[in-house]
């Protein structure tokens, strides 16, 4: 079944609209509300005392009208009299200044009192809701959340630091901690990565300490949403549960981690929220998490909050203009959702977020938003039977490392690089051919794909190395980027030239390298012929200067002193090739890069599109379900390979298509 639905709040209006709310969700073709996750105050008004009489109604009405349910455990935000019992639960942020009280996300995820009031609030909702019948799953607390650094996650870090390494002079050494003379002789004397270690800027904490720090954290939420899960896990054994992510800009925990426990992902996408209009936004933004979300467990996902107007707090972004709603969730759906909830129902009139748009407006009206929306329900009434469950098949992989992402925040090599940005520069090369990624961890299945490209691989393991290594050696071809192989899994440099453990397999070592300035560039000269196709991407940020074995030189830099070097190699290994762009570049030189690497795996595109046309495919089984995706505000043409068949109308689709603005056609042959 395909899930289509709203996030709902019913406890911020009258009980006598509840009847007219489920109304129009019916008649908007939803059958799947979210609610709950922010109404803790009204569950638990006081300690022990709850309240799911106002929510029994709620979900009575709401079922009466066909639609079922997710429950979000409320966490993400105490009532005061949470905080008020427990007053050093609050989050410190790096700056070594508590968060006060006034807004949500305010919690400390290590603090023992705060996590015994959130298991006892999980377990009475879980018990009330174990056997409803209109109760089919569970989202765990809202968003996850920001790093703290309070006495109590110091504490609880020295006793995670003990646990890794079990002696300081395992520890001292691992660090480096001689460096400045910070050898440890007692686990009470190891800070949290405060900024004020360095209120000027001028310097960092041991990275090698940061970067358990951060890992430390990331492990704190886990630990925090593995308690609620335990419970709902023994108390409603027939619900899912899963929890709303941010998408792959969130860099702060390890998503890999937190979705382990999780039945699937789901993610809260929103695409408008600048407040400069521009006529198209990037649809390879959001295509790139939702190739993450999807790599996050290998299988479909969620959109737990799509987009269902202007966002904004203080100030109110751009309008999504006509079509842009329906067709920013049927991207989702191209690249492996399962279901789309929309947030919010209603645009709130109180609290913080009255002008973060629903589907609604603030005095209840149905307007242009809910009526596009109501007819994808209408379509997706007709076709969602088959696109449930259907999957994207991908012969392209991006290797994502939290490690690496970690330790790039303690050390940025140079302040213009952004792991995410170059993630997406990446990205975007395949994307505009169409041609399907998977983002995925280091212990995933690499022989699943012919290519894979593992951007600023910074912090190695001999594990990763050699996986990587094994699948280039039985044919594939990997992409490999600068400041790869730079640290050991301790954030300390190898002592062996770069790209450390892997420079075998890449045929090259780095002799050294520049750091450019913010604005500094310089041409790269192709030797081979058919890449470059006369275009002259350009390096920047970065430039190794390598040391070539039996490598091919592909392109050379032609300024500076290293003018006339090798600035991308491929390597001849086993069977595969492991290719090495020394410089960052623009991103031209990976939109340049792609249809050579694609045709050196052997891997081809699903369809040549205009720009700003998006062509996906999901399977059921051998039958395709291919997605037309336009994301300009003009017509466009597209030949496909043979006529097909819309299977929404029914009807025959000539291979000469035209795409009205901002339309989307699900063709199948």
């Amino acid at each position: 079944m395909f899930r289509f639905g709203v996030d709902y709040y019913p406890e911020h209006w009258p009980e006598e609209r509840w009847e007219t709310d489920a109304r129009l969700m019916q008649e908007a073709g939803f059958n799947t509300v979210r609610l709950a996750e922010f109404a803790w105050s009204r569950l638990e008004p006081s300690p022990g005392r709850f309240d799911f009489d106002w929510l029994d109604r709620a979900i009575a009405i709401l079922h009466a009208r066909g639609l079922q349910v997710v429950l979000g455990t409320p966490t993400a935000s105490p009532p005061p009299w949470v905080m008020a019992m427990h007053p050093d639960a609050f989050r410190v942020m790096e700056s070594g200044l508590p968060v006060s009280y006034g807004n949500r996300r305010n919690y400390c995820p290590t603090h023992a009192g705060y996590r015994e009031r959130s298991r006892i609030v999980t377990q009475a909702m879980a018990e009330h809701y174990a056997d409803h019948p209109a109760v089919i799953g569970w989202q765990t607390d809202n968003e996850f959340g920001d790093r703290c650094y309070c006495r109590h996650c110091q504490a609880a870090f020295q006793s995670w630091l003990q646990h890794k390494y079990s002696s300081l002079d395992a520890l001292n050494a691992a660090w480096g901690a001689i460096f400045w003379s910070h050898v440890y002789t007692a686990w009470s004397q190891i800070p949290a990565p405060l900024a004020t270690a360095a209120p000027f800027g001028d310097g960092s904490h041991n990275p090698g300490l940061a970067l358990d720090y951060y890992r430390f954290m990331s492990d704190q939420y886990v630990a925090f949403q593995h308690e609620q899960i335990e419970i709902l896990r023994r108390e409603c054994p027939a619900h899912f549960i899963t929890h709303n992510l941010m998408g792959a800009g969130y860099d702060r925990l390890d998503y890999f981690d937190l979705a382990a426990d999780l039945d699937f992902v789901s993610w809260d996408n929103y695409r408008r929220m600048q407040w400069t209009f521009r006529p198209e936004v990037n649809p390879s933004e959001a295509a790139l998490s939702h190739a993450v979300m999807r790599g996050l467990k290998q299988k479909n996902f969620w959109v737990m909050e799509q987009q269902a107007g202007s966002g904004g707090w203080q100030i109110v972004s751009v309008a999504p203009r006509p079509g842009e709603l329906q067709l920013w969730a049927h991207q989702s759906i191209a690249h492996g959702a399962d279901a789309i909830i929309f947030f919010r129902w209603r645009t709130a009139r109180f609290g913080a977020e009255q002008y973060w748009h629903g589907l609604l407006e603030h005095d209840g009206r149905t307007g242009r938003r809910y009526q596009e929306i109501k007819r994808m329900g209408a379509e997706l009434a007709r076709v969602g039977a088959q696109i449930a469950g259907s999957e994207v098949r991908a012969e392209v992989a991006i290797l994502l490392d939290y490690d690496s992402r970690f330790a790039f925040q303690i050390q940025a090599n140079n302040p213009a690089f952004h792991y995410t940005a170059h993630l997406h520069d990446i990205y975007q090369a395949f994307h505009a051919r169409n041609v399907a990624v998977d983002v995925v961890a280091g212990d995933a299945d690499f022989s699943r794909y012919k290519l894979l490209v593992a951007p600023a691989l910074y912090v190695l393991s001999e594990t990763t190395a050699r996986r990587i290594e094994q699948f280039v050696e039985a044919g594939g071809v990997v992409l490999v980027t600068p400041r790869t192989g730079v640290k050991d899994e301790t954030n300390t440099v190898v002592n062996m030239p770069l790209p450390g453990l892997l420079a075998r397999v890449c045929g090259v070592e780095v002799e050294e390298y520049d750091s450019l300035p913010e604005g500094v560039s310089q041409p790269l000269a192709f030797e081979q012929p058919g890449i470059c196709d006369g275009a002259s991407p350009h390096a920047r940020i970065w430039c190794d200067i390598l040391r070539t074995g039996d490598a091919q030189v592909i392109a050379r830099y032609t300024q500076e002193y290293y003018a006339g070097t090798p600035a991308i190699t491929a390597n001849r290994y086993g069977a595969g090739h492991a290719v090495y762009a020394a410089t960052f570049g623009d991103a031209s030189l990976y939109t340049m890069l792609a249809p050579w690497l694609l045709k050196l795996a052997g891997v081809e595109g699903t369809l040549t599109t205009p720009v700003g046309v998006e062509c996906c495919v999901r399977w059921q089984g051998e039958r395709a379900i291919w997605f037309l995706l336009n994301h300009t505000a003009e017509e466009r043409h597209v030949t496909l390979p043979a006529p097909m068949v819309d299977i929404v109308s029914g009807q025959q689709v000539d291979a000469a298509v035209i795409l009205r603005p901002r339309q989307v056609l699900m063709l199948t042959t």
